[in-house]
């Protein structure tokens, strides 16, 4: 039996058809959460490190801190689609507001418990509510440009947008997080993530103008909750985002022993610096552009070309080289994020998109827990530079079942039509 669900039109303009971030950042209401979107996520970038410098300066242990980081890491991958299909059901703010306080208070009860020097186990009891409270800002500000922009042409250039802002934010607070640790305390890394978290999380939920309609809000009709991990195209992003994860975590591993090798471990963040630059630069070329190919054959495209370069990276054995690899892999990266984020407008309904967001923004998280893992291993046992054939084994993993299971990206009908619009306007099918 068919649902019907009345969706307000786009607010960008017919005559509107080439995409610009102008016309993007003049979409009205867009700022409220613009602003207050990007401080609270900021800590998610600081988060690992700040753990990292914390716990190896009360425990003299680079072992321990890993390894309290990485639990933080896997509980935020494992804990973010819930909070995603929690906010698509009650709605951000009822997910936020008790969110950034549980994060803001295991925060600082892990800092007390390093600086009094608990045992270890103390500290992964408290670095797994840490990690599974982080607030999924990113996933909510996508999906609130969805409701601003639905059917826009601007939605790529959205999905660009994120990207980019994403990609700042992993320049800055790492930065922001190793000045403070190193010259205020160790300690002020983690307690300024708990506080930006906590204020710019407050204010983000605060924001209720923009934030997407549960239950039977959206479009005064009834619409039953499902996973987003029901969709099988869903599935296969999950996927191809675990491998773009895999690219991360080698990238941060192989760059660290490489830099050490040659007696340069000051070039570390130059390099990686490289690869976040080429990342961000194509997002912003991606964004600018009014794409007549399907996305879904842009992806099979884009990610063959990560494939390749990431491929390419065990290779390089020299500084220049490496910058050169790095900047194309980075320039890769961008264009099938984007894409893969614009995928999930068209393959999942509006009451699930939150949290269709946070399984691919987990499954990178993941994926770069688990690559950091096998990156270290590799490096230890093997050859310095080993830990690049971590990304070139991801990738094509992740290459292959795309390939495969590409047809699954494909909007289709699933015996429910959304009419676009009001009542005199076609109704459409969508997933």
């Amino acid at each position: 039996m068919e649902s019907t669900v009345t969706t307000e039109p786009s607010n960008t303009s017919p005559a509107s058809s080439r995409p610009g971030y102008g016309q993007l950042l003049r979409t009205r209401g867009a700022w409220t959460f613009l602003l207050p979107g990007f401080a609270a996520r900021q800590p998610f970038a600081m988060l690992t490190l700040s753990i990292v410098l914390l716990v190896q300066h009360t425990t003299g242990s680079y072992g321990a801190a890993g390894a309290a980081a990485a639990a933080t890491g896997v509980s935020m991958a494992l804990f973010a689609p819930y909070s995603g299909r929690l906010a698509d059901r009650y709605g951000q703010r009822a997910v936020l507001v008790p969110g950034v306080l549980v994060h803001a208070l295991s925060a600082l009860a892990l800092t007390s418990l390093a600086l009094t020097h608990a045992p270890l186990w103390a500290l992964f009891a408290a670095a797994v509510p840490t990690g599974a409270s982080v607030p999924q800002i990113g996933p909510m500000v996508r999906a609130r440009w969805g409701v601003k922009l639905q059917d826009s042409p601007l939605m790529s250039t959205a999905a660009a947008f994120e990207s980019v802002t994403d990609e700042l934010t992993f320049v800055v607070g790492p930065l922001l997080a190793t000045a403070l640790c190193t010259t205020v305390t160790p300690a002020a890394g983690l307690v300024t993530e708990a506080g930006l978290t906590l204020v710019g999380g407050l204010l983000f939920a605060a924001s209720k103008s923009t934030q997407p309609a549960v239950g039977a809000d959206a479009g005064h009709a009834r619409v039953q909750h499902v996973s987003a991990l029901r969709v099988p195209g869903v599935r296969v992003l999950v996927v191809t985002f675990l491998g773009i994860g895999t690219v991360f975590g080698g990238m941060q591993v192989g760059l660290a022993a490489f830099t050490e090798s040659i007696g340069e471990p000051g070039l570390n963040g130059v390099l990686y610096g490289t690869f976040a630059a080429g990342n961000m630069l194509s997002g912003l070329v991606c964004g600018a552009i009014a794409w007549k190919t399907a996305p879904q054959h842009r992806l099979v495209v884009g990610y063959a070309a990560l494939a390749l370069t990431a491929s390419a990276l065990w290779t390089a054995h020299s500084v220049l080289l490496l910058a050169g690899l790095g900047l194309l892999v980075g320039m890769c990266i961008a264009p099938a994020l984007i894409t893969g984020y614009t995928l999930v407008e068209s393959l999942v309904p509006a009451a699930a998109r939150t949290e269709a967001f946070t399984w691919l923004t987990g499954a990178v998280a993941l994926g770069q827990a688990a690559a950091v893992t096998a990156a270290g291993q590799l490096e230890d046992r093997l050859w310095h530079g080993a830990g690049f054939l971590v990304p070139a084994a991801g990738t094509l993993l992740a290459l292959a079942t795309l390939v495969a299971l590409r047809s699954l990206l494909a909007a289709r009908p699933v015996n429910r039509t959304v009419a676009r619009g009001v009542g005199h306007r076609a109704a459409v099918t969508v997933d």
